[in-house]
């Protein structure tokens, strides 16, 4: 329908930029890096520098329009203690961020952690302040760009930080964004997904080596399936912070302008993981295995019910031990055990517990065979 035009888009220098963000994209909101105490950042960046230089930021392997490919920036998933977060038709595993003062002895990672999870805590609350905090920071120098007040429900409860990295210059194939004309693009258009409906997106960015005579990231925003609607680019500065609130997460799409400089970016979502916590497989896995009866003195398996929709559940439990979770993790997630250890040990159980629905699969075809032994 467009043939060879482009669709007109605002940044902050056009006339009816602000117009446009309040009456298009008011679920939008930044927040300037003035906001946030300066020790903050600085141990925030030293983390990422350090997670960097450790190698814990990785390429995935995701699945685009049925095609395989490898994601142009590279990224580490922080989170809640056995949280996973899954898109593109591939499962991330928490590194474990701290809980609250309780330390945990299962990662390496703990004094790099520690700042990402208080930049967490900084930022979920901050869609909620009060005009009166703003205008206070107004008074102190630090101007933020956001159009007219939302109510919100109260602070974001985020479970999961993906962490992400991009060189620009490492980059080779970076595409031109191909509606609005905005230039080269580090992530293309999409929502994020596999969130809880109308939770918030934050997104803290951090530049290596900014200059001011080089161009800085932008995130560029659309009307998703609208061609009618200008876009609207909007310029990080290092430290600042953006929202997705609402529900601009589901009716647009954004994606991430390179700049000239190195890009770090703290992405902190409230992911819907009812299916994707370790406690949730593990409570299936008991499930699946309460149809299986183990004779104490000779060690004789069997299966309690025969019934159809038992057979047929546990089964569906075993591809789903197998397939969402085990292939998963030994395909991509286990490449984080140098850093952390903490799946290890429960993913040892998972693979135990299936190969027992293994063996209750086998007692269902062939009850009297010598698998009934073993396993």
């Amino acid at each position: 329908e467009l043939g060879d035009q482009r669709i007109p888009y605002l940044g902050p220098s056009d006339h009816g930029f602000q117009q446009l963000w309040e009456t298009s994209y008011s679920g939008l909101a930044l927040r300037r890096s003035c906001s946030l105490p300066e020790e903050l950042h600085g141990r925030v960046e030293a983390a990422l520098l350090t997670l960097r230089r450790r190698g814990c930021f990785l390429r995935d392997l995701v699945k685009v329009r049925d095609r395989d490919v490898f994601t142009a920036v590279s990224r580490v998933l922080l989170g809640q203690p056995g949280t996973t977060y899954r898109y593109l038709d591939t499962r991330l595993f928490t590194i474990p961020w701290p809980a609250g003062s309780t330390e945990t002895e299962t990662t390496g990672l703990g004094p790099q952690e520690k700042p990402v999870a208080e930049l967490k805590h900084s930022l979920s609350g901050y869609h909620i302040e009060d005009e009166e905090d703003e205008d206070q920071q107004i008074g102190q120098g630090c101007s933020n760009l956001n159009p007219a007040k939302t109510s919100c429900p109260g602070p974001a409860q985020f479970n999961v930080t993906l962490l992400n990295y991009m060189d620009p210059a490492a980059m080779s194939q970076l595409k031109e964004e191909p509606y609005y004309g905005m230039g080269k693009m580090a992530v293309g258009w999409h929502h994020d997904e596999n969130l809880v409906s109308l939770s918030p997106v934050a997104v803290y960015s951090y530049s290596c080596h900014e200059d001011d005579k080089g161009e800085g990231v932008r995130i560029g925003l659309k009307v998703a399936w609208d061609i009618h609607t200008p876009g609207l680019t909007l310029p990080l500065q290092s430290g600042d912070s953006y929202y997705l609130r609402d529900d601009l997460n589901r009716t647009h799409q954004h994606c991430v302008l390179a700049g000239d400089s190195a890009r770090f970016s703290s992405t902190h979502r409230v992911a819907e993981c009812s299916t994707g916590t370790l406690d949730y497989i593990q409570s299936r896995c008991r499930e699946a295995l309460s149809n299986l009866s183990t004779d104490p003195e000779t060690g004789t398996h069997s299966l309690l019910s025969l019934l159809p929709a038992t057979l047929q559940g546990y089964e569906e439990i075993h591809n789903e031990v197998e397939f969402e979770w085990l292939r998963q993790y030994w395909f991509q997630g286990q490449r984080y055990t140098r850093f952390c250890s903490w799946w290890a040990r429960p993913m040892e159980q998972l693979e135990n517990d299936w190969r027992e629905m293994e063996l209750m699969v086998r007692l269902h075809r062939d009850p009297l065979g010598p698998s009934n032994n073993t396993y």
